[in-house]
């Protein structure tokens, strides 16, 4: 076929072209039904390897009071007085420097392990922090089931970490 202007030739459109006028790639409703499928399966697969929603919060827990802990001991230092931090397994409470306080969830074990000579109360652990930033030190454990994070404050430094840890007998199922 030849173009009587030019002399040039005209080719019809292949069988590939033909369809090159639609856009290639995908269309919305299947990245739609991808991402769909791929958060469902990550939701399944981070609930198998961090224990739930429960697991979950109970890391957030932990992380909460550790945090408190360290405010207290930053308290300590910068004000030159000592702060208290205590623990109320019974009640599920706790209450920090600078009149701070908190419930830790019910479906959580506490369990306080310190030194009784420095307890407001029976059945209360109390942690004190000291001008130089060191302490009287203390573990408070919080478990679920068989997971378990220990909330630890080191004696002598006052230094607060936080790691996993197996639950303890005494803790109430």
């Amino acid at each position: 076929m030849s173009s009587p202007v030019s002399g040039r030739r005209v080719r019809a459109p292949s069988a590939s072209r033909r369809g090159a006028s639609r856009a290639a790639g995908f269309s919305l409703l299947e990245v739609l039904v991808v991402v769909t499928i791929i958060a469902a399966i990550s939701l399944v697969l981070f609930g198998m390897i961090s224990g739930g929603m429960d697991g979950v919060r109970l890391r957030t827990q932990a992380k909460e009071l550790a945090a408190e802990l360290r405010h207290a001991r930053a308290q300590a230092i910068a004000t030159g007085t000592v702060q208290r931090f205590t623990v109320d397994p019974e009640a599920r409470t706790w209450k920090g420097a600078k009149a701070r306080s908190g419930e830790i969830p019910k479906n959580l074990s506490v369990v306080f392990t310190g030194v009784r000579q420095v307890q407001s109360r029976k059945g209360e652990g109390s942690i004190l922090f000291f001008e130089d930033g060191a302490s009287t030190g203390g573990r408070i454990q919080l478990s679920i089931e068989k997971a378990a994070w220990n909330v630890d404050v080191a004696w002598l430094t006052g230094e607060v970490s936080l790691h996993r840890g197996e639950v303890d007998p005494r803790a109430r199922r």
